[in-house]
């Protein structure tokens, strides 16, 4: 798989120091297709990328009130509620009262959430590592350049 650039990302290139232009709605297209992509197959009993996303920060941030949840996911809290709601239904997070103000309620993920979680990763690791085996080792050597780029401008801002 040999990879393109545009005439105008080429140009760009040559001219100096280069312009992000449509290489910027190129690059989020990219990701969106390879996040869609990597989401396909693999067992995700039955949840949805929501819940996925929710169990996957719990899993890696520890338990933390649905405010802070949903802040974390972008999602307004009515929804946050629902999708907490069907995870405690499954077996996924356990409600607790916070240690810091007993008036407030933290979520957090169960072993059953961790193991999911994990198998979640592992498939999505293994898809993406067959894809990456496909590239020519030009196409392989940018990628291992742009990874530590790609990891900076996923970096949380706050």
């Amino acid at each position: 798989m040999k990879t393109q650039l545009s005439d105008a990302e080429r140009r760009s290139l040559e001219q100096g120091r280069p312009e992000a232009g449509d290489s910027a709605a190129r690059l989020s297209l990219a990701l969106a297709r390879l996040t869609r992509v990597l989401r396909r197959g693999g067992d995700l009993a039955g949840l949805g990328p929501g819940s996925i996303s929710a169990l996957a920060t719990l899993v890696r941030s520890g338990p933390m009130r649905l405010g802070d949840l949903a802040l974390r996911e972008g999602v307004a809290p009515p929804t946050l509620t629902r999708i907490v709601g069907a995870l405690e239904e499954s077996g996924y997070v356990v409600r607790a009262p916070d240690p810091d103000d007993r008036r407030a309620t933290r979520v957090q993920a169960t072993d059953s959430a961790i193991e999911l979680v994990a198998g979640v990763g592992l498939g999505r690791v293994s898809r993406l590592r067959d894809r990456i085996e496909t590239l020519d080792d030009d196409d392989l050597r940018a990628l291992l350049r742009a990874i530590p780029v790609i990891e900076a401008l996923a970096a949380d801002e706050g």
